[in-house]
């Protein structure tokens, strides 16, 4: 079975753009709340616990949403979807304490996208210092 590299490469850029746009900006807003409040997705518990404001946390998410999106936008892709992975799990962990499920469930589905593009970057990088892997004595193919 053959794949397009074209496909891949639509899939990968469409993933890329998403995934570096959105974080970038839903950060930025998390200092001027025009699309929401985001406080209020701030799980109760954690607000008990955090030793700053909801608000500060809040500018304190926008920045490393920034960050992360920048990331996956800029040569630093691989790495920013992986952050971006892990960042989208804690977030739907605390969604799921506060009570919205199913921005939580939507969050996860986002989480496995960055995945998705972690690898697809992972694929579309050039094989380098790649050594083969010996298997019961014999060559099985290019470790990764």
């Amino acid at each position: 079975m053959s794949i397009s590299v074209n496909k891949l490469d639509s899939a990968w850029w469409a993933l890329r753009i998403s995934l570096g746009a959105v974080p970038f900006l839903a950060g930025l807003d998390k200092f001027f709340n025009v699309l929401t409040n985001w406080e209020m997705y701030l799980s109760p518990m954690a607000a008990r616990l955090l030793p700053v404001s909801g608000g500060e946390l809040m500018h304190a998410v926008g920045i490393v949403e920034m960050v992360v999106g920048l990331a996956i936008l800029t040569r630093w892709t691989r790495i920013g979807s992986y952050v971006a992975m892990v960042w989208l799990v804690l977030i739907s962990v605390n969604l799921i304490d506060a009570g919205f499920l199913d921005v939580a469930v939507r969050d996860l589905e986002m989480a496995i996208a960055a995945y998705t593009l972690a690898r697809l970057t992972e694929a579309r990088q050039p094989a380098t210092n790649q050594q083969p892997v010996p298997v019961g004595g014999q060559t099985a193919g290019l470790a990764r």
